[in-house]
């Protein structure tokens, strides 16, 4: 029997109008939203939660999570074994939701059997977009093996099917597109490439350039044979340049943006998901749980120019996703990422970010990211307006009492 259930007196909180609207009732139809209304609505037999005094708004989207990265140090996390690194997913899994991010997007790590897992209440989680394993090329940001006379056979493989690699090794446009090929039939939903150097890779620099245009294009066609896209790691405007031009959809982190490349993303419609918070983490903590000095040298190329970003981003009219980028023991921190943006954007702009931008990029801006009839029953209560202080959805959901994924209520405070 489909449940139905009636919100009552919140303060409706929809992003894209610029203040909270007083007094709606929402009436939820198994998984669905079916009506919302500024007069009372009555459901016979519904149950009622009553939201008076509390803000009511859609689940947040987080687009930039590794729901598998249980370590922050990746090569040693590479050698765990396959039952340990899925156990010690699961509580990171229930604090993105208890959080009241609804859905994320997995850049790089977790493969359908944890959408399974979830859809099938196995595992407490948000909604998941897995990318399977991130693409890199020998030397790049996913090639987790230190330097060596030579790459030797019984290394840690870049290429086997182990839990805790976030990436797999390919090079070449024959190679490039038979890896793609194989996430997305390994269920992938959408193709993660790394196209540039990154901070927790042992040996590739910053500024570095991975993959070359041919190798972009063809992972980008396989894409699009799908009806997907393809996000990339980047952080200097020339691997964001050539990437963009090369038609992938979503540039993850892009710290060390120029205008000249925002207005490029701008004209080609390409978003950007920074993620502050980790670089946060990593100065703050990196080195003290595990993350080894090559990278924690690393941070600080990065970190510095991630708040300039998003006013370059602004100023062009490029699109901003929410994205964290957790590692380990730092996934606690998730919710800090409204903090860091809140000190160059408008409460109004970040709220946007992890709502209406997210469903966007996902696809999903009919059911996700808004509450309106015909939209996924994804909410959360709250207690304070987030958009006049996004700091009542700091921490770990201490003041969002309720927290509904589909319909069903996870969490419940009230």
């Amino acid at each position: 029997m489909t449940q139905t259930v009636l919100v009552k007196n919140a303060r409706l909180l929809d992003p894209l109008k610029p203040e909270l609207q007083d007094r709606h009732d929402i009436l939820i139809e198994g998984d669905t939203i079916r009506e919302v209304s500024d007069r009372p609505i009555v459901a016979r037999d519904a149950r009622v939660i009553d939201a008076a005094g509390k803000t009511v708004m859609p689940g947040l989207i987080d687009l930039h999570v590794h729901l598998v990265a249980v370590d922050l140090n990746l090569q040693r996390q590479a050698l765990m074994p396959n039952v340990l690194v899925t156990l010690r997913s699961l509580p990171i899994l229930r604090g993105m939701l208890r959080r009241g991010f609804t859905t994320v997007r997995d850049a790089g790590g977790a493969g359908d059997a944890f959408k399974q897992a979830v859809q099938a209440g196995l595992a407490q989680g948000p909604r998941l977009f897995v990318s399977g394993r991130a693409l890199s090329q020998t030397g790049g940001h996913g090639d987790g093996r230190a330097r060596s006379d030579y790459l030797m056979a019984n290394a840690v493989c870049p290429n086997c099917a182990r839990v805790g690699m976030l990436a797999r090794v390919a090079d070449g446009v024959d190679a490039v597109r038979k890896a793609a090929r194989e996430e997305l039939q390994m269920g992938a939903d959408q193709i993660k490439i790394m196209a540039g150097g990154g901070v927790a890779s042992p040996t590739d620099p910053v500024d570095a350039l991975g993959y070359c245009e041919d190798e972009i294009r063809a992972i980008v066609a396989e894409a699009a044979s799908r009806n997907t896209y393809v996000l990339a790691h980047a952080y200097t405007p020339a691997a964001i340049e050539r990437a963009v031009r090369c038609g992938v959809r979503t540039i993850e982190h892009g710290n060390l943006i120029d205008a000249p490349t925002a207005a490029l993303m701008a004209e080609l419609g390409a978003y950007v998901v920074p993620t502050l918070v980790t670089y946060d983490a990593l100065a703050n903590e990196g080195a003290a749980l595990g993350l080894p000095p090559a990278s924690v040298a690393k941070v600080e190329d990065v970190r510095g120019a991630g708040l300039r970003s998003l006013e370059i981003y602004r100023s062009a009219g490029v699109k901003m996703g929410f994205g964290s980028d957790l590692l380990g023991e730092s996934h606690r921190l998730q919710s800090d990422e409204f903090r860091l943006r809140a000190q160059v954007l408008s409460p109004a702009e970040v709220i946007a970010s992890a709502t209406v931008v997210g469903a966007e990029v996902l696809g999903m801006s009919d059911r996700l990211g808004r509450l309106i009839p015909g939209a996924l029953a994804d909410l959360l209560l709250v207690d304070g307006d987030p958009m006049r202080s996004v700091d009542c959805l700091l921490g770990q959901g201490e003041r969002i009492p309720l927290v509904m994924k589909a319909g069903v209520v996870a969490f419940d405070a009230l």
